[in-house]
């Protein structure tokens, strides 16, 4: 047996962080992850520096076998005692580490924090936006009282008292079999279905009826994104490389989709949810803004940009509850733009641990091969007209999906709450379910219960509906708002979000209206 780890004090901690060291804290215990691993780790570098000098316990156990975590056991450098109080990670005051000078890691200023002069629920005093950073920082790193969080209005003692309770779900969940994949009756009928909607597609546009086929082929799209949602949560098969495998496939070549950025995005989404600075899943400038946060034009961490109100977004933002629809009916598009994005910036980065670089390469090959076979059934259409007609009809006819992913979060909470917040607490507060019958469940993908896929991310799909009710079991108990709401009835929410928050863009145009008038009144009268 090794020897006992010493016990850390709380400075010690500090130090440790402010001299670069990536610590996290699970189970009470102190684990130093090395700087190759930040960017070799499957899940980015991003979902290790969110939690540095915080209790992660909760969140790194939904998002990993009990395999790896007992690799993670490597790691311990120490211990701490019961109750940890979580620091503010560095990355969410804009402080990072990167390669100075001389060659050796060096902390990096890439953005400026903005906190919270109130303190109300939208806007509370632990909230802690980043915007562009100053150019005269005279700074040279993140400090002890960086690290602090600022006092909050929630108890640690209540918080705590969730994360236990949390535990003791995950594992009633485990216990009552839920991460056992049902292939036959869960996957069975989607496969059947997917291979109907190929074969309709295919028969369609042999009979020349190509409004058709880029109909069924639009519902492919539509069902294969869920599946690769699972298998990019390795939820299926469990086996990250054969998850990965089928999935690169199937979004590569037969969506033309790179399921690397959307594992890389998602995961992010998950650790985050709601964040305006942090979230990429709600940071959508100049198209939509569901806050008034996104005024000051925030700073990204994870695309690494300033997300800028500019002039567009003065313009499209006041119409924005008014062409939803439009812009959703167009997002595939933008995908494709992101998806090849995030493998050029891939193509400089270190390898991933999981099976070094022939994820990358097969994802640049399915994805040439997609424009193969796709644009070549656009042109056979005949006319300009026609194929236009197929592109659009194939694109928007998937289109309910992006529509469906937002409805559970735009509506809800984007408060900052700062480290205290417990992780089921965050969870239920910025995520909502949409009710749906059993019947019809599969055209929602799983999605609808998002509550409970955020509780548990690498839960099979189709045991989501009888862990829900675990969940809402366990919310009741705990005093936590489960929030759900119907397909309409949420769609209608989002739209009054977005509808506010254009109002407010329209009062503050007014306001900086009124205050030119004046000024070029005290000018003229001067």
């Amino acid at each position: 047996m090794g020897l006992p780890s010493p016990i850390l004090t709380r400075e010690q901690v500090a130090n440790r962080i402010l001299a670069g060291d990536n610590i996290v804290i699970i189970r009470n215990k102190v684990l130093r992850i090395p700087h190759s691993w930040l960017n070799a780790h499957p899940g980015g570098a991003l979902s290790i520096l969110h939690y540095i000098g915080r209790d992660a316990t909760d969140e790194v156990e939904a998002y990993h076998s009990d395999e790896t975590l007992a690799k993670m056991k490597g790691y311990i450098v120490g211990s701490v005692e019961d109750g940890w109080q979580s620091f503010v990670p560095p990355v969410m005051t804009g402080w990072v580490r990167r390669l100075g000078p001389n060659g050796t890691k060096e902390w990096y200023n890439e953005a400026e924090p903005l906190r919270s002069s109130v303190d109300i629920p939208t806007s509370p005093a632990t909230q802690i936006l980043l915007v562009k950073r100053n150019e005269i920082s005279t700074d040279s790193g993140p400090t002890l009282a960086s690290l602090q969080p600022s006092v909050s209005q929630l108890l640690p003692q209540m918080q705590a008292q969730h994360s236990a309770a949390y535990k003791v779900l995950h594992q009633r969940v485990k216990d009552a079999g839920l991460y056992k994949t049902r292939y036959l009756t869960g996957y069975g009928p989607e496969v059947v279905r997917y291979v109907s909607f190929a074969v309709l597609s295919t028969i369609a546009y042999k009979h020349q009826w190509f409004a058709t086929s880029a109909f069924f082929l639009g519902l492919l799209w539509h069902q294969l994104t869920f599946f690769v949602h699972d298998l990019g949560h390795v939820g299926v098969t469990h086996n990250w490389h054969i998850d990965r495998m089928i999935a690169i496939f199937l979004a590569d070549f037969v969506g033309g989709l790179s399921v690397g950025w959307w594992v890389d995005n998602h995961n992010i989404h998950h650790l985050v949810t709601n964040h305006p600075t942090h979230d990429p899943d709600i940071q959508h400038l100049p198209f939509f803004a569901i806050s008034p946060v996104f005024f000051s034009s925030l700073w990204s961490s994870y695309y690494k940009r300033v997300m800028k109100f500019d002039a567009f977004a003065r313009i499209f933002i006041p119409l924005q509850h008014k062409l939803f629809y439009v812009v959703m009916a167009l997002a595939r598009f933008n995908l494709y733009f992101l998806s090849w994005t995030f493998l050029a910036k891939a193509a400089f980065s270190p390898k991933k641990a999981k099976g070094g670089r022939w994820w990358w390469w097969s994802e640049i090959i399915c994805l040439g091969l997609y424009f193969t076979w796709y644009i070549p059934v656009v042109k056979g259409c005949g006319t300009w007209q026609k194929s236009l007609i197929f592109l659009l009809i194939s694109h928007i006819v998937a289109s309910p999906l992006h529509v469906q992913i937002v409805l559970s979060h735009f509506s809800r909470s984007t408060a900052d709450l700062g480290p205290v917040e417990s992780f089921a607490s965050r969870q239920l507060r910025t995520t909502a379910d949409v009710i749906c019958s059993p019947t019809i469940e599969f055209i929602h993908g799983g999605l609808h219960l998002q509550v409970t896929h955020h509780f548990f991310p690498r839960l099979p799909r189709h045991n989501l509906r009888a862990a829900s009710l675990l969940v809402k079991e366990f919310a009741k108990e705990q005093g936590l708002e489960y929030y759900e709401f119907g397909f309409f009835e949420g769609n209608q929410e989002v739209r009054n979000v977005l509808q506010q928050v254009a109002e407010q863009v329209k009062i503050v145009g007014m306001v900086a209206d009124a205050n030119i008038r004046e000024a070029l009144s005290n000018a003229k009268q001067q």
